[in-house]
């Protein structure tokens, strides 16, 4: 199949696009990718003036349109869809070209204009089940849920010297972004070997009370090195108390392929996926979370025993050749060849 893949490459890490882009052309198809973020104008001038972002978002969605007219895909899978404009896919489907939405992101900043945009597309995707949601009520349609995953190939146990275990090893580690929920909770683990690795911590470093905190981006090549090195991997999911986020975090997948114990809050679609005591195991709150852990790290043919087991459950059904096989099957369902 020959696919137009829309979206962004992330310049500081590995995002899904990434992978679902290698996947797709490791089963075979032919693709070509178009960059959504390529505008002309500085990002500080189309903020400031909403001409000049109208002016450049057409010209963006204009050679978006003639790259897919010069080949002629059998389909324009668009990751995200924030920078799609209505016009453009109305003008696909005048064309005879097949599109698909794979929605990622928590509905919070533009995901009005995904919304908004959907119903345009011949089949839509989502990452999450929030956004199925959202999408079933507000335009009754029926998005298929596809989940993030992982690819072995990048996740996977990493054997350490002993160096690199003196570097990166803690009994426990969380590796994400600084949001305010997560600080909530890991604050409280200062009678543990915590280390937190991530973007945005150093807000909160001076208040590290014990705690192992290192701030900035983290490449794959470095948390797989963490996770190797470590007895539990912590994931907790973004909560704004406001936006609906039941998705289950890239990391859960990333870090059950390496082979981690995952000790994970309780998110929906991670407990529709996995079974908590089988795969990984849920906490409930704080003092959930600490008897967890407690338990588990004085235990550890039980920490192996479900890491070996999540570990063979996300390669057997959680990888994105998983994901692009889903989504490809349906779309031939649909009419594609």
């Amino acid at each position: 199949m020959k696919i137009l893949l829309v979206s962004n490459h992330n310049p500081h890490f590995m995002t899904n696009v990434e992978y679902m882009h290698k996947a797709l052309g490791q089963a075979g198809h032919e693709v070509s990718f178009f960059d959504d973020r390529a505008y002309w104008i500085p990002g500080r001038l189309r903020q400031r003036f909403d001409a000049l972002q109208a002016w450049d978002l057409d010209r963006l969605n204009g050679r978006m349109l003639q790259r897919a007219q010069r080949i002629g895909p059998d389909l324009c899978l668009v990751i995200g869809g924030y920078r799609i404009l209505a016009s453009t896919l109305r003008k696909f489907r005048s064309c005879g070209i097949r599109t698909a939405l794979l929605t990622t992101d928590a509905p919070i900043d533009n995901f009005a204009s995904v919304v908004e945009t959907a119903p345009l597309y011949d089949d839509v995707f989502c990452s999450g089940s929030e956004a199925i949601e959202i999408l079933r009520r507000v335009h009754r349609l029926d998005p298929l849920w596809v989940p993030f995953a992982c690819d072995p190939d990048y996740h996977r146990f990493q054997p350490l010297t002993p160096k690199e275990q003196a570097q990166w090893g803690r009994d426990v580690v969380f590796v994400g972004s600084y949001y305010p929920n997560r600080w909530e909770i890991l604050r409280e683990l200062t009678g543990f070997d915590v280390g937190i690795w991530g973007p945005g911590w150093r807000r909160v470093a001076h208040q590290q009370q014990g705690l192992h905190i290192q701030d900035g981006q983290i490449r794959c090549q470095e948390w797989i090195k963490i996770y190797s090195a470590s007895k539990i991997v912590i994931v907790i999911h973004f909560q704004d108390g406001r936006t609906p986020c039941y998705q289950a975090s890239p990391k859960v997948y990333e870090a059950m392929a390496c082979r981690s114990f995952v000790l994970v809050d309780q998110q929906r679609d991670v407990a529709d996926l996995f079974q908590s005591g089988r795969h990984l195991v849920a906490f409930s709150d704080v003092d959930d979370l600490k008897e967890k852990l407690r338990h588990y790290l004085q235990r550890d043919d039980q920490r192996t025993a479900i890491a070996l087991e999540g570990c063979r459950e996300v390669l057997e059904k959680h990888t994105y050749r998983h994901r692009i096989r889903k989504i490809l099957d349906h779309v031939s369902a649909g009419g594609v060849s």
